[in-house]
C-alpha cells in the first residue's frame, strides 16, 4: 500500500512540476504521469543511490545540496529513457527535482502522520 501511495504522490509531484515549469512536460494523460513517476523512482532508487554513495564527500561538503544536482541528473536520465517525459535543460531539471522532492516529501509525511 505504501508503494502505491508513493507512486501516486510522485505522479502528483510530476503534474505540479509540469504545471509550474515550462521546461518540463509529460506527454499523455494520467497513466503517463504514473509511468514517469514509476520510472523516475526506479532510476533514482537504483542508480541515484549508487551515485549518491560515490559522491558522498561532495554531498557532505555542500551540506546535502549536491543531492539536488544528482536528482536533476536522474530526472534528465529518466527523460532520456522515456518518450513521455521531456526536459529542456539542466536548470529546468534542477527546479523540477526540487519541486518533486518537496511535494513527495510533504504528501508522504502527511499520510504517515495520520496513521
Amino acid at each position: 500500500m505504501s508503494l502505491i501511495i508513493r507512486l501516486i504522490a510522485g505522479a502528483l509531484a510530476f503534474w505540479a512540476a509540469t504545471s509550474l515549469l515550462s521546461g518540463v512536460s509529460v506527454n499523455g494523460g494520467a497513466w503517463s504521469y504514473l509511468w514517469v513517476a514509476l520510472l523516475f523512482g526506479l532510476i533514482n532508487g537504483i542508480l541515484g543511490s549508487i551515485v549518491k554513495l560515490l559522491t558522498l564527500p561532495a554531498i557532505l561538503i555542500t551540506l546535502g545540496l549536491f543531492s539536488l544536482v544528482i536528482n536533476a541528473a536522474m530526472l534528465m536520465l529518466t527523460a532520456r529513457w522515456s518518450d513521455r517525459l521531456d526536459v529542456a535543460d539542466f536548470w529546468s531539471a534542477l527546479w523540477a527535482s526540487l519541486i518533486i522532492s518537496l511535494i513527495t516529501t510533504i504528501i508522504t509525511k502527511s499520510l504517515k502522520s495520520k496513521k
